[in-house]
């Protein structure tokens, strides 16, 4: 199975094919064949028709295209694509056809194919957040004393250190991405209700064929047909989407420490048609943009929620499209990332030559700590003002600014002067928080 061009940024290739076509007339095959034998086993239809339905369930002999061209017409894939089981049935055993799609709905079907297909794309997911969360907790640990420029609005802040950023990433990613796959398997479950859910068609043996279905099908049996109840769909949309804006959120932070001004980190990156010597962020690229599409699309997801009575009109029809994409966009970034952060390279010396660029002005908030208690916020904000005046103005460091002033001076003991522009003696709790938070959730499956 191959990317089609225009989703080739949006998916991955496991994905792709997870939910290409073909992936999809299995998955409804495998629901009718299951249903057929659940229905044997409890007595429902003969034994002899569920084997024939197995036999005719080839998924090669499908016309895909053909089934989607009549869906225009029926308004659902299923109607087309159980015509043409029973033609196949039909040509094996005229009188188990009969028994294709005994008392199931179309909605039995597409949802019960679409939670199949979510069940295959959770392994993925979860493999690709495991080295994830591998590769930022490793990150996290090698760079534990790597200095740099915390900064906030784009603007040089107080130091930090990049084991304390990559331990925030890794934090943020553990707790959603362990929220998007719970919300995951809560998604794999059996929709089987009939008609208007039920299961009338089937008599006094409607629970039982749905329990015996679940099992065929290895899905969790929900107890009741939920075909108007979207909530678990959308738990797992909505976690998409705030595990894609996280993993945005580590994108869009290397992209701008990788720009040519700073250049304090590097992903492998690509390059350009025109430019030779562009090194451009392609993995955090694919990411920005899945987390450019999937707010919408989860929007879309949740405002196609409210069905009306048991089966809804339109809404239905435009959730498994959405739900499909924002698990292909997810998965795009995750991949993404999870490569970016692997092959990440580290400057340490550019940071602290960033660090060292400011001539010390991110020490400003150190130096009132130190002087209000002595002299007053007010008169220690003045001071302050004046070294930083008079340092921009000079291009001398702000230490020296600031040592220079009598009551500065007066107020700071020798060994504060000359360590005002240490960052070492102003990381506060950096490494204890650092350390909390790789502590904080330990993913499932890392040894680490």
């Amino acid at each position: 199975m191959s990317l089609r061009l225009v989703e080739s940024l949006g998916t991955t290739e496991p994905l792709s094919e997870i939910f290409s076509d073909s992936a999809l007339l299995t998955a409804m095959l495998q629901f009718e064949v299951a249903l057929a034998r659940a229905e044997s086993r409890v007595g429902v239809i003969p034994a002899a028709a569920a084997d024939a339905i197995a036999r005719a369930a080839v998924p090669g002999a499908f016309d895909a295209s053909g089934i989607a061209c009549e869906a225009r017409k029926t308004g659902t894939i299923v109607i087309p694509f159980v015509d043409a089981l029973i033609a196949r049935v039909g040509a094996v055993d005229p009188a188990a056809s009969t028994f294709v799609h005994w008392g199931a709905t179309s909605q039995d079907v597409s949802d019960t194919a679409l939670a199949l297909s979510l069940a295959r794309a959770l392994p993925i997911l979860q493999s690709d957040h495991e080295q994830l969360t591998t590769a930022l907790r490793r990150l996290s640990n090698q760079h534990a004393d790597t200095i740099m420029l915390g900064r906030t609005l784009l603007q040089p802040a107080p130091p930090i250190t990049f084991g304390l950023k990559a331990a925030g990433w890794f934090a943020a990613v553990s707790r959603t991405g362990a929220q998007m796959i719970a919300a995951g398997h809560g998604a794999c479950v059996l929709q089987f209700g009939g008609a208007s859910g039920t299961l009338a068609a089937l008599g006094p043996h409607g629970p039982a064929v749905a329990a015996e279905l679940a099992r065929e099908l290895d899905l969790k049996d929900p107890g009741a047909p939920w075909h108007a109840h979207r909530d678990r769909l959308a738990s797992l949309v909505t976690a998409c989407g705030v595990y894609c804006a996280t993993l945005a959120k580590i994108a869009r932070d290397v992209t701008l420490l990788m720009q040519h001004e700073v250049a304090e980190v590097a992903e492998p990156g690509g390059g350009s048609s025109t430019m030779p010597h562009k090194q451009n962020p392609v993995a955090c690229g694919i990411a920005l943009a899945a987390a450019t599409r999937v707010p919408g699309l989860v929007a879309a997801f949740l405002a196609a929620m409210p069905h009306e009575h048991e089966r809804g009109v339109g809404a239905w029809a435009a959730e498994a499209p959405t739900l499909v994409a924002v698990v292909q966009a997810t998965g795009a970034a995750l991949a993404s990332v999870r490569d970016a952060v692997g092959s990440l390279r580290v400057d340490a010396d550019r940071m602290r030559a960033n660090l060292a660029a400011t001539g010390g002005v991110v020490f400003a908030e150190r130096a009132m700590m130190l002087l209000a208690p002595a002299l007053g916020r007010e008169a220690a904000r003045c001071i302050i003002a004046d070294a930083l005046a008079t340092a921009r103005r000079d291009g001398q460091p702000f230490a020296a600014a600031l040592a220079a002033n009598a009551e500065a001076a007066a107020a700071l003991t020798p060994i504060e002067l000359s360590s005002m522009d240490s960052p070492e003696a102003y990381l506060g709790a950096a490494d204890e928080l650092r350390r909390r938070l790789l502590d904080e959730l330990r993913n499932p499956g890392t040894s680490e």
